[in-house]
């Protein structure tokens, strides 16, 4: 079993603090989320030293009992350095919500919402979740661009930006009130300092150091040539395609292919294997990589599968998800419920294509047979898919179609086996 335990850079009043996060994983059929923490405090440190010191010394605080515990006591310090994707900059949010809402402002905004709303369910703090419902743009970050552009998009953006110009401080206020410094072992600081400055000091001066051991994450949309970027060039060479799958479950990550025109994704008997983050996935692929000759996933019997782990073993797996394997289920059901003028095909084509695929490799029919033409549901999809000025179109209420779809979004996501 893989779980994570990530280091993470929180831009709060104090500065840039970093502390642990451990995003959800189940155990004894429960659902668990943590932070570096004890009761009520939330553990944050200003360096990174510090946190390496807690780590290496304090055996008591709400982490202790995580499946990986052990495992992260034992890390190197450079290891719990947050990567650049870790970083959430929440005092930076009334700027952001200042500019057009464009592809980074947007994806950014939207990490920041997502940390935030965990910190307010780990921390139960409140007043965190009453600013960001009261607005329902902040809903709709994960959907990227498309909820902001036009009109309506202009009002839900500039809607946002009000309710962080007047509440936003009563987000850094409650959690500037949960953070705790706690004092740490002076000789673990000054060890993990020294261990620090020298990785450092080793990346600096190695010719041959060029980052080859960390995962590299490129995120990739739109690309008209494979062959331009290498890593979507290795990818498309070995014919598995690293996925993104955002739904209201989050952001996840997995692989999927086609052998003989059908799907078989990352996974077994049905449930898909799903990182919450590219370097989770790359990580597990480098351990399960290790054993690529008995790999206990549908994937492990397809041909160029070694090619994948032999990579990964080396840490030199980048995951880059191409424009066309990016599904976003968020939004969907809402747009559907107003009729087809108001869904985007292209959206929703490639929300049709990954739950039949989904559907198709566990040998499941509810979404073949609840996209039949002959179905209030399938109708209604090819008519957004598929225009035809003659054929009639369907009539509202939409809402058999909308329950149709949230179940098989549903189905979707009860398949993905979150690492």
């Amino acid at each position: 079993m893989a779980q994570d335990i990530v280091p993470i850079e929180l831009g709060l009043t104090a500065g840039d603090l970093v502390t642990l996060w451990a995003p959800q994983w189940r155990e004894d059929g429960e659902e668990w989320e943590a932070f570096l923490g004890d009761g009520d405090a939330l553990f944050a440190f200003p360096d990174v030293a510090g946190l390496v010191a807690f780590v290496r010394t304090v055996k008591e605080h709400d982490l202790t009992d995580h499946p990986a515990w052990g495992v992260v006591r034992q890390l190197a310090a450079p290891d719990l350095v947050p990567e650049e994707t870790q970083t959430y900059d929440l005092v930076g949010v009334p700027e952001l919500v200042a500019e057009d809402p464009d592809t980074w402002i947007v994806a950014e905004l939207a990490e920041i919402v997502a940390i935030t709303r965990s910190l307010a369910d780990v921390c139960e703090l409140d007043v965190v979740h009453e600013v960001l419902d009261s607005a329902p743009g902040f809903s709709m970050l994960d959907s990227g661009t498309l909820p902001f552009s036009g009109r309506e998009g202009s009002r839900l953006w500039e809607a946002m930006g009000a309710v962080v110009a007047q509440r936003w401080d009563e987000v850094l206020d409650v959690l500037d009130g949960v953070i705790t410094t706690p004092d740490v072992d002076g000789v673990a600081v000054a060890a993990a300092q020294t261990e620090l400055a020298e990785a450092e000091a080793d990346a600096d001066t190695d010719p041959e150091t060029d980052d080859s051991d960390e995962v590299e994450v490129v995120p990739v949309e739109d690309v008209e040539d494979l062959t331009a970027d290498p890593v979507l060039s290795f990818w498309s060479d070995v014919g598995i395609d690293p996925v993104r799958i955002v739904s209201s479950l989050g952001e996840h990550y997995t692989l999927r292919c086609y052998l003989d025109d059908e799907p078989v994704f990352l996974g077994t008997s049905g449930r898909i294997d799903a990182f919450r983050s590219p370097g989770a996935l790359a990580r597990w692929l480098a351990d399960e990589g290790a054993h690529h000759e008995s790999a206990q996933h549908d994937l492990g019997g397809v041909a160029t599968w070694p090619q994948v782990a032999d990579r990964a073993t080396a840490g030199e797996l980048d995951i880059a998800v191409d424009g066309d394997n990016s599904y976003v289920l968020i939004g969907l059901a809402d747009d559907l419920a107003q009729g087809p003028e108001a869904v985007d095909p292209i959206q929703l084509d490639l929300a049709v294509e990954l739950v039949t695929d989904a559907d198709a490799w566990a040998g499941d029919d509810r979404a073949s047979t609840a996209l039949q033409q002959s179905e209030p549901l399938g109708w209604l999809v090819s008519f957004v898919l598929r225009p035809d000025p003659t054929r009639l179109a369907p009539s509202p209420p939409f809402a058999a179609e909308v329950t149709a779809w949230r179940g098989l979004v549903s189905a979707l996501e009860d398949r993905l086996r979150v690492h």
